[in-house]
């Protein structure tokens, strides 16, 4: 666990960002034009940002503000790029993969579910939108941050564990995050309020890398410091709409970075939709963690 906070909190250095709305797995991506305030990244270490891997989300293109140059108040989705067009108008065009900068390092790079390696994101994106409208562009999404690698298969004992070191990581990062504030406004009132309760309680579990037995035994037996956590995660990745479910691009800032440290990461969120219909519910969110249903609360997403 001690390995997933630092890369991720490396990865998160400035203000939250919220997640976007896509399908899960195999799901043709239909979502258009969603009009929401960006939001800064950072404040939730357990995501990273959101535009390195949007694959569905289009920014609404805002009015013309300048006579100068159309493009300059225009925003098109990743992957486009504005063009002046024979009224000059400002629209929004596939940008040539070949016109992404260079890219300096192996942290720049991506793993698209085609198990192609892609010099960035910018590049990855733009051969999508080249792809629109095709069923190929349409299955293509990116899978996770770094270069393409093998994944070994999630065995099932595996997989049991899986969520016994999420839970875990989930409640130190809001830990973290209560040490850090510091009126940081990286947590509302109401969060505080409650991870106070976890950061005060003497028989809280510190932050480190623990034997399953260990976690196991910590949550029958402090079961009750678990269910917020897991209710705040949800609440994080239920931006783009907020409508209760989970898209496959919602759950991207989070899913991204753990595949490849964590290779039951994909199996894990895939059995979390229980009823197959490519959305994850908080009900289903919950029984993923392990929290009882008695304990689903939508009021505790604050």
């Amino acid at each position: 666990m001690r390995v997933w906070i630092f890369f991720v909190l490396c990865l998160a250095g400035r203000a939250l960002a919220a997640p976007q709305q896509d399908a899960l797995p195999e799901e043709e991506e239909a979502i258009e034009d969603v009009a929401t305030e960006e939001a800064v990244v950072g404040s939730n270490p357990v995501q990273v940002e959101v535009g390195e891997f949007d694959e569905a989300i289009a920014e609404e293109e805002e009015e013309e503000t300048t006579t100068e140059n159309p493009c300059l108040n225009h925003h098109c989705k990743h992957g486009k790029v504005c063009e002046v067009d024979e009224s000059s108008k400002p629209v929004c065009v596939c940008q040539d993969p070949s016109t992404c900068p260079e890219s300096v390092g192996e942290f720049e790079k991506v793993c698209g579910n085609d198990n192609k390696t892609y010099d960035s994101s910018c590049h990855f994106f733009a051969t999508k939108c080249t792809l629109e409208g095709t069923k190929k562009g349409r299955k293509l999404h990116l899978d996770y941050i770094g270069p393409c690698k093998y994944i070994p298969a999630c065995m099932d004992s595996e997989l049991t564990e899986f969520p016994l070191s999420m839970r875990d990581w989930l409640k130190n990062v809001l830990v973290s995050l209560y040490e850090r504030d510091e009126n940081n406004n990286l947590l509302n009132e109401k969060q505080k309020l409650r991870v106070k309760k976890i950061h005060e309680n003497e028989k809280r579990l510190e932050a480190g890398d623990h034997p399953v037995e260990l976690l196991a035994r910590d949550f029958e037996k402090n079961y009750n410091m678990y269910i917020f956590p897991v209710h705040w995660q949800f609440g994080q990745l239920d931006q783009r709409p907020i409508d209760g479910y989970l898209s496959r691009a919602e759950l991207s800032p989070l899913r991204a970075p753990l595949i490849p440290m964590e290779h039951c990461t994909t199996r894990f969120f895939e059995e979390c939709d229980l009823d197959s219909d490519k959305y994850i519910a908080l009900d289903e969110w919950a029984k993923c963690f392990g929290i009882k249903d008695d304990d689903v609360d939508q009021d505790m997403i604050v």
